[in-house]
């Protein structure tokens, strides 16, 4: 390994694509390691979604420690400074404990903020979130943006019409605040973990191993239950544009739900957009976290991980 070759990390913090294997290679040193799971992941965070957001199995549940899953009702927008001050909790409780942290998942923004900080933006009132998240559904993409560029110059410079929920989040601040979220972002809060301390591990199969892996789970998931998971949820009656909503194959079932789709076709679809998400999680990997220990497969990572760390127990 080409990181930190001294000293027992503070924690591990393992990244990659949805499907990569992060899951069970967490498991894997949390047994070797005596460790606390604690979930990086932005969506497997919401109670209602079970079997699409692949959380850990009940048997996994019982092997480890695991923190952070499941814990928030899919009627809530759960924020990555929710996620952070909950992470710094579960990363003291682990320690209290005299556990290693291992924290997993596949939200890059979260392990940014963990090892960056993160500024401490107000509350936007829930009345103008929806405003905005209709606006965004009227305008579009692109004439969203202008409308950034506009309210706030150097914001738009920094996000692409390409990322709507960034420029989304940009227009929020500055209608709430009056101050743009670059200012705010320049009294960022000291990280809960400092990366130096940190053992960084980016888990990254080859292109056609992980879409093919990315199909094999949706099929695994429409076997156990995913359909009823989504009819439960549509029959909540929940806020379309809430992220819970968003989670990859609620949409696409919920319109085999509705009679405008086969499930044959709800489920390709969901494939592919699963798909799509895992090149744009690859694409931000490749940017944010290049310095990280990368790794195929989880057997690896473990592997390496494993020798470091025995080697640096005190």
């Amino acid at each position: 390994m080409t990181g930190r070759q001294h000293g027992r990390p503070s924690a591990i913090l393992i990244a990659g694509p949805t499907a990569s294997g992060k899951s069970s290679a967490a498991l894997d040193l949390a047994s070797r390691l005596r460790g606390t799971i604690i979930n990086a992941d932005s969506m497997q965070v919401y109670g209602e979604l079970n079997i699409l957001t692949a959380r850990p199995e009940a048997a996994h549940l019982v092997k480890a420690p695991h923190r952070l899953y499941g814990t928030v009702s899919a009627a809530d927008a759960y924020s990555v400074g929710r996620w952070l001050a909950d992470a710094a909790t579960a990363i003291d409780e682990a320690r209290g404990e005299r556990r290693l942290p291992i924290l997993v998942g596949g939200t890059g923004l979260y392990f940014k903020a963990l090892n960056e900080g993160l500024a401490s933006v107000p509350d936007i009132p829930p009345e103008l979130r929806r405003h905005w998240r209709d606006e965004a559904d009227r305008l579009g993409a692109q004439a969203l943006h202008e409308l950034l560029a506009a309210r706030d110059p150097g914001m738009a410079t920094l996000i692409p019409p390409s990322d709507p929920q960034r420029v989304l989040r940009a227009l929020e601040v500055i209608d709430a605040t009056g101050v743009s979220l670059a200012e705010w972002r320049q009294s960022n809060a000291p990280p809960h973990l400092a990366a130096a301390d940190t053992l960084k591990l980016v888990i990254a199969p080859e292109r056609d191993p992980l879409y093919a892996a990315i199909d094999a789970r949706f099929d695994l998931m429409l076997a156990a239950g995913a359909v009823e998971e989504v009819r439960r949820l549509a029959e909540a009656g929940l806020d379309d544009g809430l992220p819970a909503m968003r989670a990859h194959g609620v949409r696409e079932l919920a319109a085999y739900l509705a009679g405008t789709t086969s499930l044959e076709e709800a489920a390709a679809k969901a494939k592919t957009e699963t798909r799509r998400y895992a090149k744009r999680q690859m694409t931000w990997l490749r940017r944010y976290m290049a310095d990280w220990e990368w790794f195929p497969d989880a057997a690896s990572a473990v592997e390496a991980a494993s020798v470091l760390l025995v080697a640096a127990r005190p």
